[in-house]
């Protein structure tokens, strides 16, 4: 008995349905570490402690990041040009993304007179329940982007430091740009290392 091969369409399909599978698995591998270093054309630099960062010059755009927010309010990153922005990708059941969150909620405060500004990107919360509690629990006051499929976490351009774990910490330059990175749980002081050379650049 012969079987006939598969339709070309339904394997376009099958295709597409596994790379998107296989994203998805990289991106809900809860962890506490983990580095990407910059190699060939990336014009990134991996440092120690796991931060990436990228010379003023050869920034990326970063890509669209707007829709509904955690308590159902609109916001748009783009907006926040001239400032520096500190985006957080995170899920209410990501141990890591717990321990992270009162040195988040507490840098925020501290440097939004600074021209700070943080933006949560919530993902894998199939319901905004569990991240509005996440949110109330640790004091974070900034808003988060609710995705919770990964669609905006996957916009970020190939090449860039684009976020690879939950959770990552990704800054933008005052210029919109993707100018650092983390993919590992972070404390206040390497968020200050992030951040702090973006406030002194002119």
């Amino acid at each position: 008995m012969s079987v006939s091969p598969a339709h070309p369409r339904r394997r376009a399909f099958l295709l597409v349905t596994a790379a998107a599978a296989a994203g998805a698995l990289t991106l809900t591998s809860c962890s506490s570490g983990g580095t990407s270093g910059g190699s060939g054309d990336t014009k990134f630099v991996t440092g120690t402690g796991g931060i990436a960062t990228v010379a003023k010059g050869d920034r990326h755009n970063a890509p669209d990041l707007s829709g509904e927010t955690v308590d159902g309010k609109k916001i748009d990153v783009a907006d926040l040009k001239g400032k520096v922005v500190v985006l957080n990708v995170w899920g209410s059941w990501c141990a890591p993304c717990r321990a992270e969150a009162p040195y988040l909620a507490k840098v925020a405060k501290d440097t939004r007179a600074k021209g700070v500004e943080f933006v949560g990107i919530n993902t894998r919360d199939t319901d905004k329940g569990p991240a509005v509690a996440f949110e109330q629990q640790f004091g974070v006051d900034y808003p988060s982007l609710y995705d919770p499929i990964g669609k905006l976490i996957l916009r970020f351009p190939k090449g860039s430091l684009n976020p690879q774990a939950i959770p990552s910490t990704i800054v933008l330059d005052r210029d919109g740009k993707i100018a650092a990175r983390a993919l590992l749980a972070l404390d206040d002081t390497k968020l200050h290392q992030m951040i702090d050379p973006l406030i002194a650049e002119k």
